[in-house]
């Protein structure tokens, strides 16, 4: 079991922290109901639905990030371990049951993490309601913080975990025995290209996606269920374009590279990217999962205030109560903004991380070939910086996309609603790209000192 958390660290992590934002948020949904709608039956029954309704679609798009980064996390791990994983093959086991193994490993860490996340996450809701009724933030009622519910998001954490990891282990289909004699290969640009199935699959996903997601935006001018549909349309698309992140993500981040100049380490890091497409789609992607989270809860939330304070002035009978509703809903998304950062930044941080310390032996032969330590450094650092430009530019894109449709969708049929220019709280981005940046250099950069510090002879034994 220590062996399979020191493996899977991030991944448990990433379990805990969704478990945790899945239980904050069924216990909150009875307690921000009863505020809003106090004695009123009937009124609090209504409430109740819609925020059970934001409820499921919040949770649903954490556990479907949470599975992305496990996923992505498992697939660079297995990425690493080529070598490895062929001696079993050659000792005579089977492909399958590596893949069973690493699934159960998944389920068993994913299990942990959703029972940590629960415990995280009861005792902060518990807390945060005894603080308010202590401070009279919040009126002294009977709330109801244990109910059967809280067992789903343990239950959903914990499948979602395993199924990402077996997604995630399917690399281990490709390892063959005699790999075990050799350097782990990256599959080559033109290998990755020839992928039919993957990749019209993916742009399939992408297709219906879309569709689906302006059907939700459509729906919600008419009901608050059009937000169901645009979810699933989100989830469709993005996924689709996870899958097809090695045949679109390269030649963006080799356009970007180029800009860099044409020093060699520059040069070598632009190539590297083109060169290794796989591997550079699964850094990347990281990166953009986290940027495209955050900025999506970022523009929902910065939307959903216009909303409100424009059906406020316009109908100030049906909102003259609105001030508490706001600043609820402001800590409802100042949570959902800080859990979304948390999940972006370990997914982020691992999979760079992971990704330079794997390659060891490629940075053992610049060095045999004569380049310096900080040559080395310099273009880890050049990888980071084209990494970091092409993942916020193109994660920022895909949030503000995400952020109004969801928005649009929830909040279209509501009083005072209707269609609506997304808002964009582009000082919060620039914060937010700022901090990607950050963790990016960071993530990169410490592995890679710690990779050079062995000698060239040394490096090119490791595998």
């Amino acid at each position: 079991m220590r062996g399979r958390l020191r493996r899977y660290g991030s991944t448990f992590l990433v379990a805990a922290l969704s478990g945790a934002f899945g239980t904050i948020l069924v216990q909150g949904v009875g307690v921000l109901a009863d505020l809003i709608a106090g004695d009123d039956i009937g009124e609090r029954t209504s409430v109740q639905v819609a925020l059970a309704l934001v409820s499921v679609v919040f949770f649903g798009i954490a556990i479907f990030v949470g599975g992305l980064v496990t996923s992505n996390t498992v697939s660079t791990v297995i990425a690493g371990q080529t070598r490895e994983l062929a001696l079993f093959r050659l000792i005579g086991s089977s492909a399958a049951r590596l893949r069973v193994q690493i699934a159960v490993d998944g389920l068993v860490v994913g299990f942990l993490g959703a029972i940590t996340g629960f415990v995280l996450g009861a005792a902060l809701t518990a807390a945060s309601v005894a603080v308010g009724i202590a401070t009279d933030g919040i009126p002294d009622l009977d709330y109801v913080l244990i109910s059967p519910a809280l067992g789903a998001p343990v239950v959903a954490v914990a499948l979602v975990t395993w199924l990402a990891a077996w997604v995630g282990s399917r690399r281990v289909l490709d390892v063959t025995p005699v790999q075990a004699a050799a350097a782990s290969v990256e599959p080559s640009r033109d290998e990755t290209r020839a992928r039919p199935l993957r990749n019209g699959v993916a742009f399939a996903l992408i297709g219906v996606g879309v569709l689906l997601l302006v059907a939700g935006i459509v729906l919600g001018v008419i009901s608050m269920l059009g937000v169901l549909v645009g979810m699933l349309g989100g989830i469709l698309s993005f996924t689709g374009i996870v899958l097809a992140a090695p045949v679109f993500m390269p030649p963006i981040l080799g356009l970007v590279g180029r800009m860099l100049g044409r020093r060699p380490t520059a040069r070598i890091a632009a190539a590297n990217a083109v060169r290794n497409p796989a591997r550079s789609a699964r850094t990347t992607i990281g990166l953009v999962i986290g940027i495209t989270l955050v900025t999506m809860f970022a523009v929902a939330a910065q939307n959903y205030f216009d909303v409100i304070e424009r059906s406020r002035e316009q109908y100030p009978a049906d909102y003259g109560d609105s001030d508490r509703i706001l600043l609820l809903t402001i800590g409802v998304f100042a949570v959902l903004f800080g859990f979304s950062a948390l999940i972006a930044a370990v997914g982020m941080v691992n999979n760079l991380s992971l990704s330079v310390m794997q390659r060891r032996r490629e940075l053992g032969l610049l060095r045999a070939l004569g380049f310096t330590k900080a040559q080395v450094r310099a273009m880890i650092l050049a990888e980071s910086v084209q990494m970091t430009v092409a993942a916020v530019g193109f994660g920022l894109v895909l949030g503000i996309v995400y952020g109004w449709a969801g928005s649009q969708a929830l909040l279209g049929s509501i009083l005072g609603g209707g269609f609506a220019l997304p808002g964009v709280p582009w000082l919060v981005l620039a914060a937010s790209a700022v901090a990607a940046a950050g963790l990016a250099t960071g993530a990169s950069l410490v592995p890679a000192r710690r990779a050079t510090r062995i000698s060239p002879v040394e490096a090119l034994a490791v595998e």
